[in-house]
């Protein structure tokens, strides 16, 4: 009986905790601004951010209706699904107000009270602010609405509980909003808030703990996707995908368009500028560019990289020349704008073979864009290259030309795959 109770006033305990967890530092609903759905205007405004913020990335599945959600966020802890955003009242937020529509915004919380998991990157739409939430809400309220039953998170024990959440945001979570930097320009701060805010690039472009959070340090540093599929390279470093020591013009053109006289955009990245980046006034694009260009420069140490061996990169050699020379070059040189140079090139070096081994594997492709309309793309290999043969011509690639990145096994091959 004595163990009974124990057991009763610890889950009494934990309930009162996640209970508190849940509002704290909340203020109290309010109806705040009244949606105006006949205001073409307020209308038009919510669109622009929906664009900025991408929500049709995740709530938008290829083929079906638009932010009728059902796409599925693969994460270390297991799969959440994006739900139904349309206004339909029943299976989506027709029946929400503003406030509930901001307090999911900003503090993370669903009409019903309950905890939002992060996949919904609301540790960075807390920046966001309430007239600009309120505008988003009055675009979704406005899109067709499309009944479709959202579906169960599919998520192992203890992940699947409001008290693991609670206590994850105890740690991780602090909401907004973002202050403005006084000592830094209109532009540089319009730049960090949709930086911060709804663009949400330290989402995916920093590295995470072992349950899944980022620190002030990890800010920007690069990590695994979700999925763990791709890697998002660090914008801190100028040797990954920092802009501090780019033209302005060419990082601007790369967000515009997804290719610059520099890069080109591939793989998540392109979704984000076909869906997302294409889109932004040229403000807009500058005024990221100016916040991104002044994230602090940190490098992460290099290990002087051993030479493969001369079967690897013979071997590599060969399929680079059958298969690769022909547009990038014999000399790994590229054609600017339509093939991109691999000698120096900054993917290709990448301490994590993650984007180098997909690319080969699944084709090369940038989004097609007003300023890009027919980009030129690189075929897919996984079907004519053999798992030995992908390690070989990305080791080669990556140990020619003067480049001196690590090579890559058939066991990385592997894991990516």
């Amino acid at each position: 009986m004595s163990l009974l109770l124990y057991f009763a006033g610890l889950l009494a305990f934990v309930g009162i905790l996640v209970a508190w967890l849940n509002v704290r530092g909340e203020a109290p609903l309010s109806t705040g601004a009244p949606t105006a759905a006949a205001n073409p205007a307020l209308i038009e405004r919510g669109a622009y951010l929906a664009r900025a913020g991408n929500c049709m990335g995740c709530h938008s599945m290829a083929g079906s209706a638009e932010f009728a959600g059902g796409r599925g966020i693969e994460t270390p802890f297991g799969t959440v699904f994006a739900p139904n955003i349309t206004p339909d009242p029943k299976t989506g937020i027709g029946s929400w107000s503003t406030a509930e529509f901001w307090r999911a915004m900003h503090y993370g919380r669903s009409k019903d009270g309950r905890l939002l998991y992060p996949a919904f990157p609301y540790p960075s739409y807390t920046n966001v602010t309430r007239e600009d939430s309120d505008a988003l809400f009055a675009y979704l309220q406005a899109v067709p609405p499309v009944e479709r039953a959202n579906k169960a998170n599919d998520l192992p024990f203890p992940y699947n509980t409001q008290a693991a959440l609670a206590l994850w945001r105890a740690m991780f979570f602090r909401a907004g909003p973002l202050q403005p930097d006084t000592q830094k320009t209109a532009e540089w701060n319009r730049g960090r808030y949709l930086v911060d805010g709804l663009t949400h690039c330290a989402a995916c472009h920093s590295s995470r703990n072992w349950l899944g959070a980022t620190s002030v340090n990890a800010k920007f540093a690069g990590g695994l996707m979700p999925d763990e599929a791709w890697y998002a390279p660090s914008l801190a470093s100028p040797n990954e995908a920092g802009l501090q020591k780019w033209p302005r013009e060419e990082a601007i053109k790369l967000l515009k368009n997804g290719v610059s006289q520099h890069a080109a955009v591939s793989g998540p990245m392109a979704d984000v500028v076909y869906s997302s980046t294409q889109y932004l006034t040229p403000q807009d694009l500058n005024a990221m560019v100016d916040y991104l260009a002044s994230i602090p420069v940190r490098e992460s140490e290099r290990k002087q990289a051993a030479r493969a061996s001369s079967r690897v990169l013979d071997r590599g050699a060969k399929v680079y020349e059958q298969q690769c020379a022909t547009c990038h070059g014999d000399r790994g040189q590229g054609v600017p704008s339509i093939y991109p140079a691999l000698a120096g090139n900054r993917a290709v070096l990448l301490h994590a073979p993650n984007n180098l081994v997909q690319v080969i594997r699944n084709g090369g492709f940038s989004p097609s864009t007003a300023g890009n309309p027919q980009p030129f793309g690189m075929p897919p290999f996984g079907q004519v290259l053999s798992h030995e043969d992908i390690a070989a011509v990305a080791t080669y690639v990556r140990q020619a030309w003067g480049n001196a990145a690590p090579a890559i096994s058939t066991f990385d091959v592997h894991r990516v795959w």
